[in-house]
Order: structure tokens, then C-alpha cells, then sequence
């Protein structure tokens, strides 16, 4: 379910702006309501900016900036431009992830057990890149309560909704996603294993809001399968809703 904003549209979004709720009889929200909100926040025509992306593993810090174009939630491309990793590139379109890798000079195809596989080194894998749908369509949302969650020096008020995954293919069998009560925005993101154990957690830092809409302009990953892990991902110099050429997110366009 992971921040579709943060890696232009490759990867799937979890912030939201919220305008009003659809209100139950003892008060709060509708629990399906408040998932459909965090799902519009997410529709925009397009999204340019760029990244940084902060890897802290065992001990280690590697530093990874790109640039990045999307256009609705099926086209991405991400360029790397940190002199370790400049040239890589990444291609998501009906519904596949291509890389190009100056090392090679060749094109590949992402898939099957490959989609595991951590992305750039960083806490997100490729699996967590290629899902277009909507939360709504993919989960069933309960409201679940309330507390208050502290991150990025904040104390938040939030909603809790639990998520449970409609079908048996999803990566994330059941996400637990903390919401801002006053603002709408998702601080906090849980998500679990078949088995009920812990996988990854997503906390947001900064946000920051253009045109209507709120984008995490910061936010933490932490992959709770490597030890002594977790990446930032920054954004900045966002334009959104401009026109982007249908060249950039062509399979011509990796190789150059």
C-alpha cells in the first residue's frame, strides 16, 4: 500500500486530505468514508519532482537522489541521479516495472520472485511498486478506534482503521492505518504477514500541501525483516497536474 507520491505513482499512496465525514449514528466516521478519502487524495492527472532517498542499514548511511514523472496511477518513470547509481532507471506501465541498468546496458522485466526483492537497497521492495488499484478496491476497512500517535515531533489524534485484504493474492494480508482526526492525514501505516507478524511500518515526517492536496513531503520505511534498517524519502521541487510527453514513459526513453 505504500507511497504512491513519494515514488511517483510507482509506489502505492497512503496520505489524504479529508474535507468531511461520512458520519456514523454514535459519531465517528465511516469507516469505509475515511478510506475513500485517503483513495482521492491520490488522483491527479500528473506528478513531477525530485528525491532523495536516505538508506540507514547496519550501521551504514548511502545517500540516492532521482528524479521523477508520473501520470495517473499506471505510468511512472524514475530516473537515479547520484553518481553510484546515475543512468539506473525504472519504467512502471500496464501494470509491469522495467529497469535499465547502465552497468548491462540492458532492459529487464521485474517479476515473480524478483518483486521481493529490495528495491535500491532501500526498505521497500519491488512487490510494493506495481499495485494500481485503490485501497478501497483491494481491502475492507473496519474503524477499529482511537489514540494518540506521536511521530515527526507531533502528538496526533488519530482514527484506527484495520484493513483486511479482499483477496488471497495481496502482499499485505492486513494493514492498520492511523489517521489524522483533525487534518485526515495517514501518520502511520502497520503492515502484517498471513501469520499476523509485523513486515513493515511507514511513519510520516513532514507534509505538505499544492494545488488542494497534502503529499508527504518526508516519511520513514522500515522493513522489520532487516535488522538495523529503515529509509527516508524526501520530495521537492513538486509540479503537479502539467503536462508530461507520452515519451518518457516509453521503453525508448530507458535506454537512453
Amino acid at each position: 500500500m505504500m507511497l504512491k507520491k513519494i515514488l511517483a505513482g510507482i509506489l502505492p499512496g497512503i496520505i489524504a486530505v479529508m474535507s468531511g465525514y461520512a458520519q456514523t449514528t454514535a459519531g465517528a466516521p465511516s469507516a469505509a468514508a475515511l478510506l475513500e478519502r485517503i483513495d482521492r487524495n491520490e488522483i491527479y492527472d500528473s506528478i513531477q519532482y525530485d528525491g532523495e532517498m536516505v538508506i540507514n542499514y547496519q550501521g551504514r548511511r548511502y545517500v540516492k537522489t532521482l528524479k521523477a514523472w508520473a501520470r495517473g496511477s499506471g505510468l511512472s518513470f524514475i530516473e537515479f541521479t547520484n553518481s553510484e547509481d546515475a543512468g539506473t532507471k525504472y519504467l512502471k506501465r500496464d501494470g509491469r516495472l522495467y529497469v535499465y541498468s547502465p552497468d548491462t546496458e540492458e532492459v529487464m522485466l521485474i517479476s515473480g520472485h524478483m518483486l521481493k526483492e529490495s528495491m535500491m537497497g532501500s526498505d521497500m521492495s519491488y512487490e510494493d511498486t506495481i499495485d494500481n488499484d485503490t485501497l478501497s478496491a483491494r481491502y475492507t476497512p473496519t474503524l477499529s478506534g482511537s489514540e494518540i500517535w506521536s511521530g515527526g515531533g507531533v502528538n496526533h489524534d488519530c482514527w484506527i482503521l484495520e484493513l483486511a485484504a479482499k483477496k488471497k493474492t495481496e502482499s499485505y494480508p492486513r494493514q492498520k492505518l492511523w489517521v489524522d482526526k483533525s487534518s485526515g492525514d495517514m501518520v502511520h501505516c502497520e503492515q502484517y504477514a498471513l501469520s499476523g507478524a509485523k513486515l513493515k511500518e511507514y511513519s510520516l515526517l513532514r507534509i505538505e500541501e499544492q494545488a488542494g492536496k497534502r503529499y508527504p513531503a518526508e516519511a520513514e520505511i522500515k522493513d522489520l525483516l532487516r535488522k538495523n534498517s529503515s529509509t527516508i524519502m524526501r520530495m521537492k521541487n513538486i509540479i503537479l497536474d502539467k503536462p508530461i510527453a507520452d515519451s518518457i514513459f516509453s521503453t525508448r526513453n530507458l535506454e537512453r
